[in-house]
């Protein structure tokens, strides 16, 4: 008769389990420490700057009696206006300095054909990597634009700047992180290409440089304006005084509702003008304006175009790195 024997524990003692950094985890992010600690430091510094900008902003209107005196801002303080152009840099700063090094500094040293020869599963490298990279702009754009916002809301009225504007739009809500995980997976994609990572990194921020411009032209795509109709010689209505309204075109109308230019009977005299306005049968002032409340469904309408090419770009690296060598 034979036995088995098998190592119990000791008592009081359980078997050790690995934690969530072991093995290709802890490779990935032990060969990137220097730029993760880089990139937590930078949104450190910005979250730190954010805080305080906002304190002496807070301070300053309250010396003043705000909300109880009103209170009229001529601009922006520069430091928002600072704060703002670093963020939207930012997406392009990931997109260039994460994503085009990422794949391509391995291809160029010669990493990736040693580390492909192992025993670890090329496409299993490639997805540690890309969970490291785009995991950290994702955290780093959440806490920046978070901030952000906590520090425009309250005061979105006084600032003179549109919800609609870049600075805003494109700053807070889901929207940094949307726009900077594109990007650097766009910039992966490319440095695994070219396989240089000079040429990746000058193509990806020419890259990053139209897409920034392309998605300024079609933010005011995402939701449906809504027109206001007044009358031609009245008050303008409280939604438009207000600073929740961002007006995007205007016109003068007719009471059978056939639309004029704003500028159509702008004649020089004012017999002229109303001899122009009784001709046209003109007797309306019409505005196409987007509402604040259209914001938050623009900006996840905006995030899920994005993340929807995010994930396309990166199926399309992994199906293309494990096809393909190194």
């Amino acid at each position: 008769m034979s036995t088995t024997l098998t190592e119990q524990p000791r008592t009081g003692q359980s078997a050790k389990k690995p934690g969530l950094l072991h093995g290709l985890t802890w490779l990935v992010l032990r060969q990137h420490r220097a730029t993760t600690w880089m990139v937590v430091a930078l949104v450190v510094l910005g979250a730190a700057g954010i805080i305080y900008e906002r304190g002496v902003m807070a301070d300053m209107l309250a010396a003043k009696g705000w909300p109880d005196k009103e209170v009229h801002l001529i601009s922006a303080p520069h430091s928002f206006e600072y704060i703002t152009s670093a963020l939207g840099a930012l997406p392009v700063f990931f997109g260039v300095f994460l994503g085009a090094p990422l794949i391509a500094s391995d291809q160029e040293h010669g990493t990736a054909q040693l580390v492909t020869t192992q025993s670890v599963p090329r496409r299993r490298w490639l997805a540690a990597k890309l969970a490291w990279c785009l995991s950290l702009v994702l955290m780093s754009a959440v806490v920046l634009s978070t901030l952000l916002f906590w520090w425009w809301e309250p005061y979105r009225d006084l600032m003179l700047t549109e919800w609609l504007s870049g600075e805003v739009f494109d700053n807070t809500g889901p929207m940094l992180a949307a726009l900077s995980l594109f990007l650097t997976v766009s910039g992966i994609a490319i440095g695994m290409l070219l396989r240089r990572v000079l040429p990746a990194m000058l193509v990806s921020f020419f890259f990053s440089l139209f897409v920034v411009v392309a998605w300024g032209e079609f933010r005011g795509r995402l939701a449906t304006p809504r027109l206001l109709t007044y009358p031609l010689n009245g008050d303008t209505p409280p939604i438009l005084d207000s600073g929740g309204a961002v007006e995007t075109d205007r016109w003068v109308g007719s009471a059978d509702g056939q639309l004029y230019g704003w500028g159509t009977c702008a004649e020089q005299t004012e017999k002229a003008t109303n001899a122009c306005i009784k001709e046209h049968g003109i007797v309306n002032s019409v505005v196409e304006y987007f509402g604040y409340d259209q914001m938050p469904g623009m900006q996840w309408t905006g995030a899920a175009l994005l993340l929807g090419a995010t994930a396309a770009v990166a199926v399309f690296v992994l199906w293309w790195a494990s096809r393909r060598p190194l």
